[in-house]
């Protein structure tokens, strides 16, 4: 599956474009990771468990888009962006969207 977060993909020709392809995830975070946060809060900079926590959830959220464009039977995503909201306190959920196309070799 080629995903582009572009309208095109070089070297192939879009020949149909089938529907919107999603895959998303709600994750919430924990007691233990919050403490550190609170920490980190104090001094400053990255805290690592909750990037880890969003890029994880990004790629199940990718895993989701794919599995769908394929149910559609597409061999492309295109145009793919991400979006994010709180869904409650301490949870975010993380959508993956794009076009699902069927494209060609040129």
């Amino acid at each position: 599956m080629i995903i582009s977060n572009t309208d095109y993909i070089a070297g192939y020709e879009i020949t149909e474009m089938i529907d919107i392809a999603r895959g998303s995830t709600v994750r919430a975070r924990n007691v233990g990771r919050d403490i550190g946060a609170v920490f980190k809060n104090f001094v400053g900079g990255e805290i690592g468990q909750y990037t880890r926590l969003m890029s994880n959830a990004r790629e199940e959220a990718i895993d989701r888009m794919i599995a769908d464009a394929d149910r559609m039977g597409a061999d492309a995503v295109i145009n793919v962006r991400f979006m994010t909201s709180a869904v409650m306190q301490g949870a975010s959920e993380i959508l993956a969207y794009g076009t699902a196309v069927k494209v060609r070799k040129k």
